[in-house]
Formats: structure tokens, sequence, C-alpha cells
């Protein structure tokens, strides 16, 4: 017989308990708890007698119990979403939490008083008399005989060169020179006795014409008296007059041939000096090999090696003046509209503050920059040597009564900005739109947007750039 379904009793425990029952010829265990309300049934099912009590459960209708847990329950999910309702409206009125940035940011105050305009640029000293020594002819570098770094004179050979063929074009050109001062001296001597030797016919012809002219004379007197023939005195006044001519023509000669001398002398002379400059360009050049400094001064470059050919022109070696120097700063081109010749300046030489003034100024601008030379007033520090880095300030301008703060880190001159301003007696920072003027290098002009006192945050906020308050650390 199976076991009845509206038992509570498992069904492996029911049949263990009907074989032991049934095993000892007692009755078969109840199934479930005894209940006196429940009515019991006698139901045999093994012969010799053994039979089971069957007991039989009832549940009872209450409707006012399932009625109450209803209302409780509806009750319970109203009160839920009442809370979940205002919870909701309480959070869409609380404003979003303020990020926390770090309180090492820099904070400045705003203040009212003299603002000093600066302008400033990095740079180099620099010589203000450099001179290149270049290659005047052709050579290979043979020796460095002084190196950088090294203070040299005037005649200090700082290099050695070689080429043969201006050792030889030198000695040709003093042969050519000297020849043509051979020629020269030649043709002065031979025109020399050619003006002797018309000299001397002069005189010659001179004699003649006196005699010429008393034998003239004499006969002239004798005719008169009847002791000459008039033939003989026609022919002896004929003879005069001829060698009167005579002695003005070689007078004439003598003075052309003086012209003609010095006419003879002075293209010889021309080509005598064009073999003594050429000659001596040849012994410059050949002089040229040995490289002297030719001023006072430090040996700063030798940009040649040993053995190496150069050509005319080709830089050898850079002399400058230590003790003569000079700031070359660049200016941001933003900022060098208002640097002005004259202007005062100062050169950091990280040793020392040396004063000076603004001496001139590059009209070009070169990769965003604006060159900017400064004469120095003052001696130099120890260390300062030329090509050392240098920071340049120039004074623009001083202003007597302006609100200013630090410059901030994106503030440009004359743009509009917002920054963070601390609120007084809490650690939050909120966002406030900012006017700015003339810029220095460290401080800026404030035109609307703060007050003097207020605290602001100069460093770069741009990661905050979608709140409009913060919090400090």
């Amino acid at each position: 017989m199976s076991r009845p379904e509206s038992l509570g009793t498992p069904s492996h425990e029911w049949d263990s308990a009907v074989r032991k029952r049934t095993a000892k010829g007692g009755p078969a265990p109840a199934a479930g708890p005894a209940n006196s309300n429940a009515p019991r049934d006698f139901e045999p099912f093994l012969p010799g007698g053994t039979g089971l009590v069957v007991e039989t459960r009832m549940d009872i209708a209450r409707p006012d119990i399932a009625e109450k847990k209803r209302k409780k329950r509806r009750i319970l999910i109203a009160a839920a979403a009442a809370a979940v309702l205002l919870v909701s409206l309480g959070l869409s009125r609380l404003r979003p939490a303020a990020p926390t940035v770090d309180s090492t940011v820099w904070i400045d105050e705003v203040k009212r008083g003299p603002m000093v305009r600066q302008v400033r640029g990095l740079g180099t000293l620099v010589p203000e008399e450099i001179r290149w020594i270049a290659a005047a002819t052709e050579g290979r570098v043979e020796r460095i005989v002084v190196l950088p770094g090294t203070p040299v004179k005037a005649d200090t050979v700082l290099l050695e060169l070689s080429n043969p063929e201006v050792e030889l074009a030198a000695l040709e050109a003093v042969s050519q020179m000297r020849a043509a001062e051979a020629q020269l001296a030649e043709l002065r001597v031979r025109l020399e006795s050619q003006r002797l030797n018309q000299e001397a016919d002069l005189a010659r012809i001179e004699s003649e014409s006196r005699q010429a002219r008393l034998r003239a004379d004499t006969d002239t007197v004798l005719a008169k008296e009847g002791l000459v023939a008039d033939l003989n005195r026609q022919i002896s006044a004929l003879a005069a007059e001829e060698m009167g001519k005579r002695e003005t023509v070689e007078r004439k000669r003598l003075s052309i041939s003086g012209e003609a001398i010095r006419a003879q002398l002075a293209v010889q002379e021309a080509e005598v000096e064009q073999r003594r400059a050429l000659a001596q360009l040849r012994r410059n050049q050949f002089g040229a090999l040995k490289v002297r400094a030719g001023l006072d001064g430090m040996l700063q470059q030798v940009p040649v090696e040993v053995g190496q050919q150069v050509t005319p022109g080709t830089n050898l070696a850079r002399i400058s003046q230590p003790e003569k120097l000079k700031a070359v700063v660049r200016i941001p081109e933003t900022q060098a509209r208002d640097v002005q010749i004259g202007q005062s300046a100062s050169v950091d030489t990280r040793n020392g503050f040396v004063a000076g003034r603004v001496k001139r100024i590059d009209p070009a601008v070169q990769n965003g920059t604006v060159t900017v030379d400064i004469s120095l007033d003052e001696a130099l520090p120890r260390g300062a040597r030329p090509d050392l880095t240098v920071d340049g300030t120039i004074q623009l301008e001083r202003l007597a009564n302006v609100l200013h703060v630090g410059r901030p880190a994106q503030g440009q001159p004359e743009s509009t900005v917002t920054l963070f301003r601390v609120v007084a007696g809490t650690n939050e920072a909120e966002r406030v739109k900012v006017e700015l003027g003339r810029a220095s290098v460290s401080t800026i002009e404030v035109r609307t947007g703060l007050a003097e006192g207020d605290k602001v945050i100069l460093s770069d906020m741009s990661a905050m750039d979608a709140y409009d308050r913060i919090r400090l650390n």
C-alpha cells in the first residue's frame, strides 16, 4: 500500500516505520503528529490482523489575515516609493561635489601700487669687436701653432700653411720687378746721355751762330769803307741768319727732348710700379701662409685641422677682445613692440648683475624673437666670457598706481581670462572672469574682475575648465 499524499512524514521514514511495526506485530506508525481533533481511520492491509492508522489534516480558511497582509504590503511599497522620490528631489537640489586640488598651487594676492613694466629674454655675451681671419690664398694646413683660449698679440703666428706654387709665384714676381727696375735705370741713363748730346750740339750751334754774326758785322763795316766786296757782306749776313735759325731750332729740340725723356721714363716707371705691386702681392701671399692674429685679443676658434686643404676666403681663426663684451638677448616678438633704444637694462650673468642700455634693435624677426643688443655700462664680474648664457631684463616704464597681481600661467596682456578666486574664510575657490591690461615679466595689470586683497590661483588650471568651483586640499 502506498503512502497517502496528505501525510506529512517523508516517504523513506514512512516505509521504515511500516516495516518495523509489521515485523514486531504491532501497529504501523501514524503519519504525522498526533492531533486529537483530526479523525483517524484504521485500514487493514496485511494478513494476520496487522493494520495501519491513517491520520488526515484539514486547513481552516482565515480571509481576514490575508487582507491584512495585502494592506501591509501596499503600505510598505507606497512608503518606499515616497522615500525614493524625496531622496531624488533632495539630491537634485544639491550642488555637485567640488573637485579637490593640491594646495601647492601658486596663489597670489591682488595689490595696488607702483608696477614696473619689464621684458626679459635669454641671450649670450658677444665681443663688441670680432675679427675672422680668412685664408689669403689656397694652401694646406701644416701646423696649428696656438690653440683656442690663448691670449695673442697682433703679430702672433696662429697657423702655418704650405703652397709651393705661391712660393714660386713670389720668386717670379720679385725677379720681374728687379728686371723692370734695371730697364728703368738703363733707360734713364740712355735718355740722359741723349739729352747731354743735344745740349752739346746746342752749345756748338750757339757758338757758330755768334761767330757768324760777328763775321757779318765785320763785313758790313768793311763794306762801308770799301774794303770788302758787297757780295761777301751779303754772304756773311745770310750765314749769320742761318745759324740763328739753327740755334732756335736746336733749343726747341732740346726742350722737346726733355719732355720726351720724362714721358719715356714715366712709362717705364709705371711698369716698374706694376711689377713692384705684383711682387708685393706675391710676397704678401707667401707671407700669409703664416697666419697672424692681426690684433691683440683672445683666440676663440680655429675651425680647421692639420692636413686640411683650404681655399681663399676660408675662415681660419676667430679673434676677439674679451674685455669688451655686449649682451645679445632675444625678446619674444609680442613683447618687443615697446622696446626702444636707450632704455635701461640689467644683465644677469649667473655670477652677478651688470647695468646697461639698449644699443641696437634688429629690425627683422627671427624664429618668433627680436634680437636686442645691450651695451654694458659696468665692469663684468669674474668668470664672464664670450658665449656665456645670460638673462637680460629691459625696463619699459614705471606705472604709478595700478591694481596688479602675479602673472597667470595663461595670462596675456590686453586679454580676458578666467581665474579661480579663493573664497574668503573657506578652502574653496570660484571661477571669475578677469580683464587684464599691461604686463611685465612677473606681474600684470588688473582692470576688472578682481579687487584689492583678493587671492587668486595663478597656476595652470586648464584641467578644471569643466568646473566653476574647486576645493583646496
